[in-house]
């Protein structure tokens, strides 16, 4: 459809409060710090997620956005992201089921993305994209509703075919990538789980002594880790966040980016962000299962005997 200014002023739609989750990265902070005074100043509740790296923002405000969209909140949730182009943040928030981001560099384009998309996640590039044309962005994706008119349509209602497939398109959406997952007699799945184990072998995890792996299923990702009694796991950091429950032993999760340390034993979840930096040490020999979206990556940022270093010297001061 062809892109137009637009050509009237969008209306207000808000028929229940509405709730902010802004973020972005160093590229982008900038002008997310404009675009959250603007909208503190027209007195919107704004949860500020302060800086990150873009995959990790957009992460967690896609995550967010998801989890408040498939509930029966009496607020309405949407994101606010800004990276250096406006892409990447975009990307990684739409990985979750619910959220529709829409880099928007034009007061146009935003007018379109809420009309034709439901945008409910707003992009926009820190580079590319002045102060002043970002608040105008901003107003729009705040006051325009939904399959209204908007510059593709000629700033005039929608005709009947189009408002059909528009009233159908976000039922429609959800389902994309879900097509032929139905299973008529599902197999149970710890059953699949158990023999997966048995047919395939382990692979050693190199950069990671005493470790072994054995993927179980590719995109999104599942996997059953072992590691050996006293193997250390040094700093590092992915860039894809994972899920991973305790199967077998005990392990200790240091998640140095927020300063916290887990404990777990047999039966205990652990979610670790995108771009959190942890360490871990294993007591004796374990095992865990672990998922994850996207394909597999891991960057170290400090080698074993620094990390063995670091824990010695918290068990001094413990003692």
């Amino acid at each position: 459809m062809a892109q137009q200014e637009p050509t009237a002023t969008a209306t207000a739609t808000a028929t229940r409060p509405l709730k902010i989750i802004a973020g972005a990265d160093s590229f982008g902070c900038s002008l997310k710090d404009a675009l959250v005074a603007q909208l503190r100043s027209l007195n919107i509740e704004v949860e500020d997620l302060g800086t990150s790296k873009y995959y990790s923002v957009g992460e967690e405000i896609g995550r967010r956005v998801s989890q408040a969209a498939n509930t029966n909140s009496p607020i309405e949730t949407r994101g606010l992201v800004a990276c250096g182009t406006g892409v990447g943040v975009a990307i990684f928030a739409n990985k979750f089921p619910g959220v529709y981001a829409a880099t928007c560099l034009t007061p146009a384009e935003a007018l379109n993305a809420r009309s034709i998309n439901n945008c409910n996640v707003l992009a926009v590039s820190g580079m590319s994209t002045t102060p002043e044309s970002a608040s105008e962005i901003l107003k729009i994706f705040l006051n325009t509703p939904f399959k209204s008119p908007c510059p593709a349509s000629g700033s005039n209602p929608w005709p009947d075919g189009i408002q059909s497939f528009l009233d159908g398109s976000i039922n429609e959406m959800s389902k994309i990538g879900n097509e032929n997952t139905h299973v008529a007699d599902p197999p149970c799945f710890i059953c699949s789980l158990a023999k997966s184990r048995e047919d395939k072998e382990f692979s050693p995890v190199d950069v990671m002594p005493g470790g072994s792996m054995k993927i179980l299923r590719e995109t999104p990702t599942s996997a059953i880790v072992r590691f050996k009694a006293g193997s250390v796991e040094p700093a590092h950091h992915h860039t894809f966040g994972h899920d991973l429950v305790v199967t077998k032993g005990s392990k200790s999760v240091w998640n140095l980016s927020k300063g916290e340390k887990y404990d777990l034993g047999v039966g205990d979840y652990l979610f670790t962000p995108a771009g959190d930096v942890h360490r871990v040490k294993y007591f004796e020999d374990t095992e865990f299962f672990i998922k994850w979206d996207g394909h597999w990556d891991l960057f170290l940022d400090e080698d074993v005997a620094t990390a063995n270093a670091a824990i010695d010297n918290e068990k001094k001061h413990v003692l």
